[in-house]
């Protein structure tokens, strides 16, 4: 290639890139949500399916200890419980319809359990990032509470978020690295059979 052609695909180049650029559409603005529902891969599977959702990370959160392990957390000796981390776009889905997600996802009637896990690390609760999630979640809460879909009382936390540590890379999508795995703990735990019936027609599975 010439030197005078060199610089004349340049200059078009340039050109047809200030113009993407001048016209881009910007990202969308993503939030934050933590939720824990028990076992982490489950949830974020669950989360994973909403439309709007853009990510999803596994992690600990609630305990005393900086830099949990897994094995630390699943001794039940931290204070921390299995969460999930999600990024989600407002523009397509809200931290209320989340939470209205969330709820079918889990058994909130038994405190320091989700199904076959026993142990405050599995414990199941809303951990808002402000204010607004904050009474969104106690809303939405008090709403269910109203509803009475089940006799039990309703045992989910809600507290402030506090440090959030991302678990250790193999718990990132589990259930896609892992899906025989996955599958056959998810059904010898018995997680789907107590949603529907705890939650009948609004069960996730």
């Amino acid at each position: 290639m010439t030197r005078k052609l060199f610089l004349v695909v340049a200059l078009m180049c340039a050109g047809v890139a200030w113009a993407q650029g001048k016209n881009a559409v910007p990202e969308s603005r993503t939030e934050s949500a933590i939720f824990a529902g028990g076992c982490f891969w489950c949830l974020e599977s669950d989360f994973d399916k909403i439309d709007g959702v853009v990510s999803t990370t596994s992690g600990y959160i609630g305990g005393r200890k900086t830099n949990p392990t897994y094995q630390e957390v699943s001794s039940g000796s931290t204070g921390h419980t299995e969460a999930v981390k999600v990024e989600f776009d407002p523009a397509r889905v809200s931290y209320a319809q989340l939470l209205e997600k969330f709820w079918p996802t889990i058994d909130p009637t038994v405190k320091d359990q989700q199904f076959c896990d026993i142990g405050s690390q599995y414990r199941t609760g809303i951990y808002p990032l402000n204010d607004a999630q904050l009474r969104a979640a106690q809303a939405s809460k008090a709403a269910l509470e109203k509803a009475k879909p089940f006799s039990q009382a309703v045992v989910t936390e809600i507290v402030l978020a506090g440090t959030f540590y991302p678990a250790e890379e193999y718990h990132q999508d589990y259930y896609l690295k892992n899906p025989i795995r996955y599958s056959f703990y998810r059904k010898n735990c018995g997680r789907d059979a107590r949603l529907k019936q705890l939650w009948r027609d609004r069960a996730t599975n």
